[in-house]
């Protein structure tokens, strides 16, 4: 297929941190199916009240509300003013938040919010094999990513820093949580912001919206369907040619939420070294994934995952959604753009490349279906791998990136 020209006339809302060097990777834009190309005009039925928006800069990135309804610029306000009292709970680049007073304490008192968040984050952790792991802010600093001074630390000092990793040493009672190791240090940023969605979403059902649509830098949540009807759409960015998108969800009700290795990382002794570090280890993941997307009704579940599953690799996350598909979906891009999508949203998901339905199991039934697709692709760009397995296209996303940033869907109108 002849894409002609893939974008035009687009919205970037993306991810600019505060010191504006963070490249702008994610945009809203309304999909023109006849020519596959964009637009950043809202389409709706004549006579039908257009969307209220709101830009909003908080938790590091650019956020990017819309809401339809009589009291939708009400309820953006009070989506706006939820999203920064949960930041100033659990941010740790601020100094009075409570998760910094944690960490420079080894203890403090906290809200519901915060307590919610850690109690999850510690299930989640136990129910991923410890792969989903809050407790890795010592790494994340020694690599560079919450500073972007970057650098390799040797095996030594990992091995140091290791020992202060574990979930299972925080000890959360009513209003108040204790960190047991010497050290220890919490960031929330893995799960955050899909928790926050997940409050904007009460938010603006309190305030009667029927129909909305949110990307917290590239979390997307949607409320309902669009108020013509129709699904939301979704496109999951192509890790090869972030201009360009792998295949398009439509959703209602849902956060789609993705992970990647290719938007935040750095180069040096001939590897790509990516932020998403394996609690196991200490290194950037090397799982055979380039892209994790959850799809699921709980933001804060979907935004968890999608950083366990990059870490567990494909078998294993397609194990773990068969235990628990009741829960969530996914679309995993590998390392060779390979392309598989779960059962559960198969039907909702088009994708111009072969790709592989990863089905539930019965005694019958092969592990996986692949689709043909009868239309050419041509836009993958994978290169050979370099020993750490990152291809040379992802040199070209240059920039300074937030510490928790996701990879990002692409969301049209």
């Amino acid at each position: 297929m002849d894409h002609g020209p893939l974008i035009s006339n687009f919205i970037w809302a993306g991810r600019i941190k505060k010191d504006f060097l963070t490249a702008v990777t994610v945009f809203l834009a309304i999909v023109s199916l006849s020519g596959c190309s964009f637009t950043g005009i809202p389409v709706t039925k004549q006579g039908q009240e257009g969307p209220a928006k709101k830009s909003v800069f908080a938790m590091d990135t650019y956020m990017t509300l819309t809401a339809y309804g009589d009291r939708a610029p009400e309820a953006l306000d009070a989506a706006e003013k939820e999203i920064h009292r949960i930041e100033e709970l659990v941010s740790t680049g601020i100094s009075s938040s409570e998760i910094s007073r944690c960490n420079q304490d080894g203890e403090a008192d906290i809200s519901e919010d915060t307590s919610y968040l850690i109690r999850r984050s510690v299930e989640l952790c136990k129910d991923t094999g410890g792969l989903f792991d809050i407790t890795v802010y010592p790494l994340m600093k020694a690599w560079g990513f919450t500073d972007q001074n970057y650098r390799i630390p040797d095996d030594s000092e990992l091995s140091g820093l290791l020992a202060k990793v574990g979930a299972d040493e925080i000890r959360l009672e009513e209003g108040h949580v204790n960190l047991e190791k010497p050290g220890m240090e919490l960031d929330l940023g893995g799960i955050a912001k899909g928790y926050t969605s997940g409050r904007v979403m009460d938010i603006f059902r309190d305030y009667g919206i029927e129909h909305a649509v949110i990307s917290l830098g590239g979390n997307v949540h949607t409320l309902n369907d669009k108020p013509d009807g129709s699904f939301w759409k979704v496109a999951v960015e192509d890790p090869s040619d972030t201009s360009d998108y792998i295949g398009i969800l439509r959703v209602k009700n849902k956060a789609v939420i993705t992970s990647g290795s290719y938007e935040r990382y750095f180069r040096k002794n001939g590897k790509i070294w990516h932020h998403i570090i394996d609690p196991r280890t200490g290194y950037p993941a090397d799982s055979g994934l380039v892209s994790v997307t959850i799809v699921s009704e709980d933001g804060t579940l979907a935004d968890g995952l999608s950083t366990a599953l990059f870490i567990m690799g494909k078998e294993k996350a397609a194990d773990y959604w068969r235990a628990h598909s009741d829960s969530f979906d996914m679309v995993l891009v590998e390392r060779d753009g390979s392309v598989s999508v779960s059962e559960g949203i198969a039907d909702a998901f088009t994708c111009e490349r072969d790709h592989k339905i990863i089905k539930l199991l019965s005694e019958s039934d092969e592990q996986e279906d692949i689709i043909k697709s009868p239309l050419s692709w041509h836009h993958i760009h994978y290169h050979k791998d370099h020993e750490q397995g990152f291809g040379e296209t992802y040199q070209k996303r240059r920039g300074r990136r937030s510490s928790h940033n996701k990879g990002v869907p692409l969301l049209q109108e």
